[in-house]
């Protein structure tokens, strides 16, 4: 052997455990967390001053927790809180009793045997996810306008409407209307989570069942629905910890000065106050007694799993 390779020292290769490895791939994630979630969280100084546009921060007076205790001790500000959470409540309870509707979509489109079929149901029940509340808007005013609306003209040729009426601006029935036009936005997408748990089920408990004389009913509603369930119950717990956050967007295109009273949930409140009324410090005070519900919301949720299906969902 050659002597000058003898003498050659060894280099040891460097390696990084398994838990470094995963930490390392995670850390652009985690950096952007941080940056778009956790370093706006500066904001929530704005409550503790009495903040006016133009000046900055600490040159504007600082109060304290003024703007909090003014939610429950200034008479119109509870009322127009309370009337906030009650939309707020009221949205998010129809839309919690609502979301079993895409486990039952998911189920009855494996369902269909014709594939082309199947795709296409698919295809035009998911495209609405991914319009804009904005072109929602434009297809509801094109079907509900009181001028060139097509409903109202078929009603009206019917026989059911005598005249014309503004569906748009009605606050009757508000919170129905917003959860419909909810559902039909993101029913199919939501059902994507679904179907995957329902194609990950051992098919042999379907020849098994079928052996036995089982038909599609019965094996719909003893092998499919349980397969599934477990994926409904962690999505129904962290939507019972999102409780309080119903969105913007929808509410925000949909309100106008008829129908504001019924549909302003606690964001478009927030909005209203903040960036239309020009009161930032309150409108962050109110923002951030939400964060706080939510975060207890969210305990509430982890501590039911506990006690329903034996696991936490944090």
């Amino acid at each position: 052997m050659n002597p000058a390779l003898e003498s050659k020292p060894v280099r040891k290769k460097f390696t990084i455990s398994t838990k470094y490895r995963l930490l390392l791939y995670a850390s652009p994630f985690l950096i952007l967390v941080f940056v778009f979630s956790y370093f706006p969280l500066y904001g929530w100084t704005y409550a503790f001053f009495n903040y006016r546009v133009g000046f900055p921060l600490l040159d504007t007076e600082f109060v304290g927790f003024k703007w909090f205790t003014s939610i429950i001790n200034n008479e119109f500000q509870v009322k127009e809180v309370t009337r906030v959470l009650k939309n707020t409540f009221g949205i998010s309870t129809l839309g919690l009793l609502t979301s079993i509707l895409p486990v039952i979509f998911a189920v009855l489109l494996v369902e269909i045997k014709t594939n082309w079929y199947k795709r296409v149901v698919q295809t035009l029940t998911t495209l609405p996810n991914f319009i804009s509340w904005v072109l929602v808007y434009a297809i509801a005013f094109m079907l509900f306008s009181v001028d060139n609306g097509i409903v109202n003209k078929l009603m009206i040729q019917l026989g059911f409407q005598e005249k014309a009426i503004n569906y748009l601006a009605s606050p009757d029935f508000i919170w129905i209307k917003m959860t419909l036009w909810n559902i039909w936005k993101t029913l199919g997408w939501s059902a994507i989570l679904y179907i995957a748990a329902i194609t990950s089920i051992d098919q042999e408990l379907y020849d098994a069942a079928k052996v036995d004389g089982a038909g599609r009913f019965r094996l719909m509603w003893h092998i499919t629905l349980p397969g599934v369930m477990s994926t409904f119950f962690v999505l129904l717990l962290l939507s019972i910890a999102n409780f309080m956050n119903n969105g913007l967007e929808q509410y925000f295109v949909f309100q106008n000065s008829l129908n504001k009273d019924s549909i302003e949930v606690l964001d478009l409140y927030v909005y209203n106050t903040g960036l239309v009324g020009y009161n930032f410090s309150f409108a962050t005070a109110v923002s951030m007694l939400k964060s706080f519900v939510s975060i207890f919301l969210l305990f509430v949720a982890n501590q039911l799993s506990k006690w329903v299906r034996g696991e936490s969902v944090i």
